[in-house]
């Protein structure tokens, strides 16, 4: 990592885990101070960051074994003296600890599955890493939604941390994020893919690439990124994606439903919300399969996964298998059933208009018995100058739909309401909140026996506070 002669008691220190948090440094851990020139030499995109140098001696108090900080920012800093036998001075912190991953990784040598896509890219990884598992592979996968230029280093050195050793794993399943462009290619030099998969472009992180031909360069990067002789997972059903064949030389496997692929589904059923049943086809065979899980994009995730499944030669009535006992992500399309006789959907980690319009179409084809479909649209960030015209079409998409009563939460949501009242919604049946916090306090008293409730949002406009609000009033 470029560092400084050390005493040698700090040297001869097993690292037990790494932290980049000094509230969550355990004993034994390696320490790393974050500073504004870290974030914004790596194009992080939040408006201010943090110096963590400051949380040095926190950092010791709790354990560490020792901390990395920027060579530049510690050197004359009378307060960190003390620490000087503990202390790893490099140029980049973060850069040191994404060198620190990779080269874990290369030593460990086992097979990289990676992951990307506008949607869907968590609740794909945990499904692969579901049927990799139950096939008798010890997985690595990424932590939560660990994406990023700090997320993707830490979910690789879990295997070094906690009691964990590499041999203990046989493949990594990776989530690679994308807020910026480049963003792709920089995760996979810290992580060679030898299985790529993209899922799908969207209009995500607008403000940050300006098209959508932006966001699918930014996104083919992962396919540019696969080891020689390593396969690309691909949806065939998104012209897009399925372009980015040009820029692999190696096996390509697709996956689709619409469009011709070697991963498919047939034979489709809705069988309530929550439930699909399918014919599972795949180059191994086919296998009669169902999915826990709501909505035909979720569907296109269980494909994927599958397709990753095919590379390691699992049979198609073992993927369908696993499939069946599959759980959703939290907070990505879970189907809660209340006491009361109502039943929510909880879509509120994130947002974008693809997946508004996917939940949507799986509240409406899954809730075809309800008594009243209901959706309460957050705001879709980071859209740049084309938001309005797409919360606008999401609103009109909501109402060609058929939804019965439909709810925006926060700034541009207003255009979705403007937008399907403009496509035949009622007033009576539309409604804006300025915040979470009041649509919460009108939908705990809404909320009705027979109604299925859609909550849908980007993080930043906390519509998960929606959803708490209804698990603090009602039993489920």
């Amino acid at each position: 990592m470029g560092a400084q002669p050390t005493r040698a008691h700090v040297i001869d220190r097993e690292i037990a885990g790494y932290a980049i948090d000094s509230r969550l440094v355990a004993p034994g851990d390696l320490f790393f101070a974050l500073s504004p020139e870290d974030y914004e030499r790596h194009c992080f995109t939040a408006t201010s960051f943090g110096d963590a140098h400051q949380f040095i001696p926190q950092a010791f108090e709790r354990g560490a074994v020792a901390a990395v900080g920027r060579a530049a920012r510690v050197r004359g800093d009378e307060s960190l003296l003390a620490f000087g036998d503990r202390l790893l001075l490099v140029d980049d912190v973060i850069e040191g600890l994404q060198k620190l991953a990779a080269h874990v990784l290369a030593t460990w040598g086992q097979p990289v599955v990676a992951i990307t896509g506008s949607a869907g890219k968590t609740t794909t990884k945990d499904l692969t890493a579901h049927v990799l598992s139950l096939a008798g592979k010890q997985v690595l996968k990424t932590r939560k939604n660990f994406n990023n230029e700090l997320g993707l280093p830490l979910s690789i050195l879990q295997m070094e941390s906690a009691g964990h050793q590499p041999d203990q794993y046989q493949v990594a399943v990776l989530e690679m994020g994308m807020s910026v462009p480049g963003e792709i290619a920089r995760l996979c030099r810290i992580a060679p893919p030898d299985i790529g998969v993209v899922l799908l472009v969207a209009p995500a992180h607008l403000e940050f690439f300006g098209s959508i031909d932006a966001i699918a360069a930014g996104k083919a990067q992962l396919v540019e990124g696969i080891k020689p002789g390593g396969t690309a997972i691909l949806n065939a059903d998104d012209e897009r994606v399925a372009a980015m064949r040009a820029r692999h030389d190696g096996p390509v496997l697709f996956f689709g439903i619409e469009k011709r692929a070697d991963v498919s589904a047939s034979q489709i059923e809705s069988a309530g919300l929550g439930l699909l049943r399918f014919r599972l086809r795949t180059p191994r065979g086919e296998a009669a399969a169902e999915l826990p899980l709501p909505g035909r994009h979720n569907l296109m995730n269980a494909l994927a996964a599958a397709a990753v499944a095919t590379c390691f030669e699992i049979e198609p009535e073992e993927i369908a298998g696993a499939l069946a006992q599959a759980t959703v992500s939290k907070m990505r399309g879970e189907v809660i059933k209340f006491t009361a006789g109502f039943t929510l959907i909880d879509d509120s980690y994130n947002s974008n208009p693809r997946s508004l319009e996917s939940m949507v179409r799986a509240l409406a084809e899954g809730g075809a018995g309800a008594r009243r479909r209901i959706v309460v649209a957050g705001e879709m960030l980071e859209l740049g100058p084309t938001g309005a015209a797409l919360h606008r079409e999401a609103g009109r998409a909501i109402a060609r739909a058929g939804i019965d009563l439909l709810w925006g939460v926060r700034g541009l949501a207003r255009e979705i309401i403007e937008g399907a009242r403009a496509a035949g919604m009622s007033a009576a049946a539309t409604r804006f909140f300025e915040s979470a916090d009041e649509a919460a306090a009108a939908l705990v008293d809404e909320a009705r026996e027979g109604d299925v409730i859609l909550v849908k949002g980007s993080r930043g406009v906390q519509t998960d506070r929606i959803v708490e609000a209804l698990r603090e009033r009602y039993d489920f």
